[in-house]
């Protein structure tokens, strides 16, 4: 079977769509499927079999994202699809037109994968436009644009459901996405201490994922600061890059957090990031909008306990309450969490181990079966 999967974002951009993305490309090959993929040239990428890259241009006000040339896309996805079996869309912007109106005119099933509560993302983008109108509008073209496929793919049941208010009539299909566990596997605490000069028995809560306004990352800059009245040599470390972080940098310094938080940038993910985790002794999360998490699953994996809010796409993962700790919407309550499980090292090597047992249960070939299955189902 070959799969063309379609999308406006992918490596070297890192977020959770080219993770998802990458991810499944390289587990479904063992399940007989060959994916290529349609996605945008963010420089001089380097050529990679199955890989077509498509001209674009930066997002204003958000660079880091592209806008794809429209005809490129077009006529690079039409070109791809002639040689595909389904075509499956990641993305609903230039992405999914080119993948809905290549699949039709060659007849072919097309599924997309909704990976983004936009209701919950666009006023933060646009902060000019009147928030409840760009709730409805992402609300009317999500239904619009789940309707024309055979077929809708959530990562969680928050999604489906949410879809389902939206008025979405097509078969909606529950699937996360895996993690390489492999990958998460090791990790060296010492050298990425050493090399980022944090003391050895420093305690360390990390958030992993993009710095971005939706992932509420400012609240837990708010819980390090009632953390710090118990825990004052508490290090909060923020990895990841985005258009947030001047305003997160701003109120880092207003909250007079000093050397209590540090942003360390993108993380290679095969080396850099493993350490990380392997350098942190409790994860926090604190997104309300986010429709799985896999950073949580990457930090379990790694036995790494959790501390997070439950909401939307997280209660899939967190539901079970093993490895992890969720407590009330508050920073001061969080905080009294996140000091509970560092003050008690055996607390955190019980959570560790569920986390790490828990993570299997998530593996990205389990995934990677689930998805070549429904595949074969709409090719029958």
């Amino acid at each position: 079977m070959r799969v063309l999967m379609v999308s406006d974002v992918y490596f070297p951009r890192i977020n959770g769509v080219s993770t998802s993305i990458e991810t499944f490309r390289s587990t479904l090959a063992g399940e007989g499927v060959e994916v290529h993929v349609v996605v945008p040239r963010y420089g001089d990428e380097p050529e990679q079999p199955g890989v077509a890259r498509v001209p674009s241009r930066p997002v204003p006000r958000d660079p880091e994202d592209r806008i794809v040339a429209w005809r490129a896309m077009h006529s690079t996805v039409r070109a791809q699809a002639a040689k595909c079996d389904l075509v499956h869309i990641q993305t609903p912007f230039a992405a999914h037109y080119a993948g809905l109106g290549a699949a039709r005119r060659e007849g072919v099933p097309v599924l997309a994968t909704y990976h983004t509560l936009f209701e919950e993302y666009l006023h933060h983008y646009a902060p000019f436009l009147p928030a409840c109108g760009l709730r409805a509008l992402a609300r009317l073209l999500s239904r619009r644009q789940c309707n024309a496929l055979d077929g809708v793919v959530v990562p969680s049941l928050a999604m489906q459901s949410r879809l389902n208010d939206y008025g979405v009539r097509r078969p909606i299909h529950v699937l996360p996405t895996g993690i390489p566990l492999a990958r998460f596997a090791g990790g060296d605490r010492a050298r990425f201490r050493a090399g980022h000069g944090i003391a050895p028995g420093r305690p360390v809560a990390l958030f992993v994922g993009r710095v971005a306004h939706e992932k509420n990352i400012g609240f837990l800059l708010e819980m390090t600061a009632q953390a710090l009245k118990r825990r004052p040599d508490l290090l909060l470390l923020i990895a990841g890059e985005g258009p947030a972080l001047p305003a997160l940098r701003a109120q880092a310094a207003q909250l007079g957090l000093g050397e209590s938080v540090r942003f360390t940038g993108y993380l290679d993910r095969h080396r850099d990031l493993p350490d990380c985790y392997a350098a942190a002794d409790v994860f926090v999360f604190a997104s309300r909008t986010e429709t799985q998490g896999l950073v949580l699953l990457e930090a379990m994996a790694m036995a790494l306990p959790v501390v997070a809010l439950a909401h939307m796409g997280t209660v899939d993962i967190l539901a079970p309450r093993q490895g992890c700790r969720v407590p009330a919407d508050d920073p001061s309550a969080f905080a009294d969490m996140v000091v509970e499980v560092l003050s008690d090292p055996a607390m955190r090597a019980r959570l560790g181990s569920e986390a790490r047992d828990y993570a299997r249960n998530w593996s990205d070939e389990t995934m990677a079966q689930r998805l070549a299955d429904l595949y074969h189902d709409y090719l029958r």
